[in-house]
């Protein structure tokens, strides 16, 4: 989907598959389109806060949070807190819908 502007914010709607990123702990995330990522970096100049970390409000099935974008290999990654992954059911490898808005969320 293309990003909708929605009061100051921009809007993004997309599915995709979660993945484990190792590291000191496991951490789970879902990467943003290539497409999406690009919209989303044209407008990363008015939305980050440093580093090129976004702010963004996540709903992903019933559970909506606060969570912060990074980029990686020219893409975003939205990062899934367990609390959000056991609140809906999800596990690594799951397709998921993600809506979110970025800034004037």
């Amino acid at each position: 989907m293309a990003a909708i502007d929605v009061g100051g914010g921009v809007e993004f709607e997309f599915t995709g598959r979660i993945f484990e990123w190792r590291g000191p702990a496991p951490y789970y995330y879902v990467a943003l389109p290539d497409e999406d990522s690009a919209d989303l970096k044209e407008a990363s100049a008015v939305l980050t806060y440093g580093w090129g970390v976004i702010p963004v409000q996540v709903t992903i099935g019933d559970t909506e949070w606060e969570t912060s974008l990074f980029p990686k290999d020219g893409r975003y990654l939205v990062p899934l807190k367990d609390v959000v992954r056991r609140a809906e059911g999800l596990d690594e490898g799951d397709e998921i819908t993600v809506r979110m808005v970025a800034g004037g969320g």
